[in-house]
């Protein structure tokens, strides 16, 4: 993001009824893809933080019963760091990943993404939202921002007053 730029400047700023409709949205593309009976997952893992809202509602959708996480750090605050794993969820449960859906909120880099994806090579990775440095690593997705893009997610934003666009 540049210096001469604030975040919200060029901001996407995601209602918690948008997070619900794109969400649902993201099921509805991953239903009947599976490689179990009739097209169906067998498990789901949400990356934490960001990823537990979208993989709730998507198991919730598609009836999936089995949900665990993966625990990456690759953000301090609003700086990227390197990518590690703090938990990682049920090996047994997962082998290589086959039929296991991976949804995480956000795809910017790729990175955090990148390193799952070494773990569970077989998973099915699915985000809500996606930056064009990331896409690759992301098999199905919702909605495409610009790499500049900084997305407000409604667990990160309170209600507040905002000064005009154009000042008083």
């Amino acid at each position: 993001m540049a210096a001469d730029r604030l975040p919200h400047e060029k901001g996407f700023h995601v209602s918690w009824d948008q997070m619900h409709r794109d969400s649902r949205a993201l099921a509805w593309r991953l239903d009947k893809q599976g490689p179990g009976e009739d097209g169906a997952w067998k498990a789901v893992v949400a990356i934490t933080r960001g990823g537990m809202v979208p993989a709730c509602i998507v198991a919730r959708e598609l009836d999936i019963r089995i949900v665990d996480t993966i625990s990456v750090k690759s953000y301090d605050h609003q700086t990227q760091t390197e990518a590690k794993v703090l938990k990682a969820p049920d090996a047994a449960l997962l082998g290589d990943g086959e039929g296991v859906l991976v949804v995480d909120d956000l795809v910017d880099s790729g990175k955090t993404l990148e390193l799952v994806r070494k773990l569970y090579p077989k998973a099915h990775f699915a985000t809500v939202y996606a930056k064009p440095k990331g896409r690759a690593q992301v098999d199905t997705f919702i909605t495409e921002v610009s790499q500049d893009t900084w997305i407000f997610f409604p667990w990160d934003m309170a209600l507040q007053y905002v000064e005009p666009y154009r000042g008083r």
